[in-house]
């Protein structure tokens, strides 16, 4: 029987996991620029939560890795699609785009995943709903200033950026099924797994360059990568899928490129223009205007949890 879902503590996880996305975006830009692969630098990231995980489970509450084989499919998808493939696309976008502009077209899930809710599963998405993605989209477009660096709209990092927000979509969706039956950090650990058993096949960690690892600053942001970039951010985001319904969860979850722009202001006093504060208030008032119809949320939840 599922707890009974608590707002505040989905929003204020889901915030946590976009504060700890926008890290994970300039910790994952200098990983790339020492020369570590897009592929082996997913690859590092899933097989690593997906150890780290395991062990701690397997010590502290081994009864929470027990699986059924009738769970696989769903993890595996769950896995694969939504944690492997969202993080190697972006990868590639950020790889050929600046981070703010493949971040523009990545938070393009939300879209996705109303349209999912509104087309397939039958449910009304609510005018509110439509608004607020419009608004929080065109703040971003102004937090990242897309029209300065318009030469840089590489063809493949748009088509990356826009299959890993399809890929994103997926992994709200499905989180915000799989926390009916599992709780997150079990289930989080089991999408891990799922995603370093893909890599273990598309990209061998016997064949990883550890060599590239041996400096002391490689070496931290690798471990960077695996927890504050991957393990924090995850579990924070299906633990607030309990609480949230996906489509509200992934408006939320549009603040991860104002966040970055905050946080290079303040770690690289990179000065933020007037145009990107409009556009960074403009998210926070759609994130706002979203959420406060709390009385709508439960019956928003029902069709999942029911």
């Amino acid at each position: 029987m599922p707890s009974p879902a608590r707002p505040a503590v989905g929003y204020a996880l889901t915030l946590l996991a976009a504060g700890f996305f926008a890290v994970n975006g300039t910790v994952s830009t200098l990983a790339l620029d020492a020369g570590i692969e897009a592929t082996r630098l997913t690859a590092l990231r899933c097989t690593g939560a997906a150890v780290f995980l395991v062990a701690v489970l397997a010590v502290v509450a081994p009864a929470r890795l027990r699986l059924t084989w009738r769970e696989v499919p769903f993890l595996a998808v769950f896995g694969v699609v939504g944690v492997a493939l969202t993080q190697f696309l972006y990868y590639v976008a950020i790889g050929r785009m600046p981070v703010g502009i493949a971040l523009v077209f990545e938070m393009t899930a939300p879209v996705f995943i109303a349209l999912y809710v509104w087309l397939v599963r039958r449910e009304k998405v609510r005018s509110r709903l439509w608004l607020a993605l419009l608004l929080s989209l065109s703040g971003l477009v102004f937090v990242a200033e897309v029209w300065q660096d318009g030469g840089s709209l590489d063809p493949v990092g748009v088509g990356a950026a826009l299959l890993a927000a399809i890929c994103l979509a997926t992994y709200y969706l499905m989180g915000e099924r799989g926390t009916t039956t599992r709780d997150p950090v079990a289930l989080t650990c089991w999408s891990f797994v799922a995603a370093a058993v893909f890599w273990a096949f598309a990209a061998p960690w016997w064949e990883f360059p550890f060599g590239e690892l041996g400096s002391l600053r490689n070496a931290l942001l690798a471990a960077g990568l695996v927890v504050v970039g991957t393990l924090l951010p995850f579990i924070c985001m299906v633990a607030a899928l309990r609480h949230v319904p996906a489509p509200r969860a992934g408006v939320v979850a549009t603040l991860e490129p104002v966040l970055a722009a905050v946080f290079a202001w303040v770690i690289h006093d990179e000065a933020l223009a007037a145009v990107q504060v409009a556009g960074g208030m403009a998210v926070v008032a759609a994130v706002a205007w979203v959420q406060s119809r709390r009385p709508d949320l439960e019956a928003e939840l029902a069709p999942v949890r029911g």
